[in-house]
């Protein structure tokens, strides 16, 4: 990723393969593929310096993703938050590159490929419902600037998709493309990602 390495003062993260900031620590100013490359089974906690990022469970960018931003992540539940799914893995991380909390702005489809009736946000959505849309899933999305956080359930709890404009073109067409964890259409509240 170009874009990484020219923006690397942008960029700072520092991971701790025990919790609490004990233990191996290393510093990364771009994507790592990896941990255990660094000597690492798995970050225990971390500190996000500067910059937005998105964390995997597994290596390559896969499985379950979190969202990072700017503060301390003493331990697993840190980062995956009230996420109802004991995940206390965390392999691979990378930049988001187009986050900026005050220009996004997306549009989303109630069904897959940018059909059905479509919805305009450019804020934060606790719960999509109480906004009026009427069912908990979304079809496809499409980013025009920015990046977005969506959840599977209200209050920004479950499964977390990062949804970026520079990623598949802007275009999320079926939630297949959402992440390798996706199994479901199922979105229920999004948020902006603070750069």
């Amino acid at each position: 990723m170009s874009h990484c390495t020219k923006l690397s003062s942008h960029w700072k993260i520092i991971v701790w393969d025990e919790e609490f900031f004990q233990g191996r620590r290393h510093e990364f100013t771009a994507e790592c593929r990896n941990v255990m490359e660094f000597g690492f089974e798995t970050v225990r906690s971390m500190k996000v310096e500067s910059g937005a990022w998105v964390g995997y469970e597994h290596a390559a960018y896969q499985g379950q993703q979190f969202v990072l931003e700017r503060g301390q992540y003493p331990r697993w539940d840190s980062w995956s938050g009230s996420n109802s799914y004991h995940i206390e893995r965390l392999t691979s991380f990378r930049p988001i590159a187009c986050a900026n909390h005050r220009e996004c702005r997306m549009s989303m489809f109630e069904r897959e490929n940018f059909l059905g009736r479509k919805g305009e946000l450019s804020d934060d959505y606790p719960s999509l419902q109480a906004m009026g849309w009427c069912n908990n899933e979304v079809g496809s999305f499409r980013i025009h600037s920015g990046a977005w956080v969506c959840y599977q359930y209200p209050g920004y709890r479950g499964y977390q998709f990062i949804m970026e404009c520079d990623h598949h073109g802007g275009e999320y067409k079926h939630w297949r493309e959402w992440g390798s964890h996706a199994q479901t259409f199922q979105i229920q509240s999004i948020r902006r990602i603070q750069q």
